[in-house]
């Protein structure tokens, strides 16, 4: 039998207690953290990375995804129209942003709004200070911060997934009316009719991108065109998203009269980066390999010598 729709009324929390508990959401995004930071684990040991450096890689990047996630949302999508315009030097405001009046509100991340485009900023710029800061230490890996990229984008496809299914349990981000038989009512959005799943839409090309990536890398000489997985990764993301803004709904009201809303908008630079890259590897020699790891980089070895001294 074919439904003609979904009735969608999960509840967002899997398990409570007292007021609150824990949400779909937040699980998502914790073990899609995980997932890609084991992903990333494994890369290192083949290319026989210093031990320490997964675990680096894991506290700068959740913590660039998670701040510049936050800070996209309430710089790019949190902008309200005023009642009246007011002026100001001369010059009319008709929108405002209660993230900017009051900065505080930026640390309530419990009260939602993320964004993915944010997210992918706070990536870059945590890897380019990763790459300064830590792996430049060892110049004979011949890092930078798209060589880290390159690895982590076949991790993020599995955490993107994952706080998709996270939206899709927060009945939130959907798109518009369909008759497609696999329609969803979000009942607990207040939804009467059958709407796009979009979420599920972009779990699976998350997925298709992981399933590009993942023998890219483990299967060719790609990793070795710097650029190249990642520019893969741009691609089948954000030019996917791009089309699929065209069935979802506007997050916000001043949307509504742009010729693009903001999520194509936000995309247009990534799809362009992701372009540049690709051909930018295939101009490019192959990077080295480092065959194998100087034992002056291997924790167990520097503590085994220690104990044969005494």
């Amino acid at each position: 039998m074919i439904l003609d729709f979904i009735t969608w009324n999960v509840d967002p929390i899997l398990v409570h207690f007292g007021d609150g508990g824990i949400r779909w959401y937040g699980l998502m995004w914790a073990i899609g953290l995980y997932v890609c930071w084991a992903i990333n684990e494994r890369m290192y040991k083949r290319e026989n990375c210093p031990a320490e450096w997964p675990d680096q890689l894991f506290f700068w990047m959740a913590a660039g995804v998670i701040i510049g996630a936050r800070l996209g949302h309430c710089w790019f999508y949190e902008w309200h129209q005023y009642g009246q315009p007011w002026h100001l030097f001369g010059w009319e405001f008709t929108y405002r942003n209660p993230y900017i009046e009051n900065p505080m509100r930026l640390l309530k991340i419990w009260e939602g709004g993320l964004s993915s485009h944010g997210g992918a900023i706070g990536l870059i710029t945590a890897a380019i200070l990763l790459n300064k800061y830590k792996y430049s230490r060892y110049p004979q890996f011949g890092t930078s911060w798209i060589w880290i990229l390159d690895r982590l984008c076949v991790g993020v496809c599995i955490t993107g997934a994952m706080i998709r299914f996270g939206n899709l349990m927060n009945s939130e981000i959907y798109g518009g009316p369909t008759d497609l038989p696999w329609g969803f009512i979000f009942v607990r959005d207040g939804q009467t009719v059958p709407c796009h799943p979009t979420q599920i839409y972009e779990m699976l090309y998350c997925l298709v991108a992981l399933a590009v990536t993942w023998p890219m890398y483990w299967y060719t000489d790609a990793r070795r065109r710097e650029g190249l997985l990642l520019g893969v990764f741009l691609e089948i993301v954000f030019f996917t998203r791009f089309c699929l803004e065209f069935i979802k709904n506007d997050q916000e009201a001043f949307e509504a009269d742009q010729l693009l809303n903001m999520g194509q908008w936000l995309s247009l630079p990534f799809i362009a980066l992701g372009i540049y890259l690709i051909i930018r590897a295939y101009k490019r020699p192959l990077s080295p390999v480092v065959e194998k790891q100087p034992k002056s980089l291997e924790p167990k070895y520097q503590k085994q010598q220690g104990n044969d001294k005494k």
